[in-house]
């Protein structure tokens, strides 16, 4: 479903480089992605979602390549992937409900569509009885939730989550995992790149995939011998 191969991003110092690395993540599959801070995790994670391409070499993303694909068929591909952020980035105007209808709205859903799946969503994640709450006033693990409904609007095929626990402290951290696991288990693929080796640790039968200097240095799949493309 995603596959780089070697794939290679220059970037001025070399910040989140990537060397001719080669990683494949099949549908349904959950996998960590691990690393120091510039080993190019977040690199990955763009040139999956298409914000950025490769210096060389292929990204190839549910039958899209970014040898080839069009600047209009980019938002299709979009509604594909899901993507959670550290820092939130809702609109702080808008109540939850509204946060996770926009993210309807832009691709022209009729309204009453988007209020029966907003209450879905909400209530998938726990949170229907703060839908007419401003971010400011809900928790950090309770915005987060926000972010994951609003990530699932589109039934995605995969979630992309950047650092998803990083600004939350161990309670709402295993809160957030608990529900990455429960969208994992109901089909939908996850690469969850992450500085927390507790949560890794705690979690040894999730795929681990380790980055340094833009090259996957471990990858516990093939370990333990399955047929997957690395490095």
């Amino acid at each position: 479903m995603i596959r780089l191969d070697n794939v290679t991003k220059d970037y001025p110092r070399n910040a989140g480089a990537l060397n001719g690395l080669s990683f494949e993540l099949r549908k349904g599959e959950f996998c960590f992605l691990t690393g120091h801070s510039g080993a190019g995790k977040s690199t990955i994670l763009k040139l999956i979602h298409m914000v950025e391409r490769p210096t060389s070499g292929e990204v190839r993303v549910s039958g899209y390549s970014s040898t080839n694909i069009r600047s209009r068929d980019i938002a299709l591909l979009r509604r594909k992937i899901g993507y959670v952020f550290q820092d939130f980035r809702l609109l702080q105007d808008r109540t939850a409900a509204e946060n996770v209808a926009f993210a309807l709205e832009v691709t022209g859903a009729r309204q009453t569509v988007i209020r029966s799946k907003v209450g879905r969503l909400l209530s998938h994640v726990g949170l229907a009885a703060k839908a007419e709450k401003l971010p400011m006033e809900l928790s950090g693990g309770e915005q987060q939730r926000v972010v994951i409904a609003r990530a699932l609007a589109h039934d995605p095929l995969v979630l992309l989550a950047d650092e998803p626990t990083g600004n939350l402290d161990e309670r709402a951290t295993d809160g957030i995992f608990d529900m990455f696991r429960s969208i994992n288990a109901a089909g939908t693929a996850i690469l969850f790149a992450t500085h927390n080796l507790d949560l890794v640790r705690r979690n040894p039968s999730i795929r681990l995939v380790e980055l340094a200097h833009g090259e996957i240095i471990h990858d516990s799949a093939r370990e333990h011998g399955a047929d997957v493309r690395t490095s």
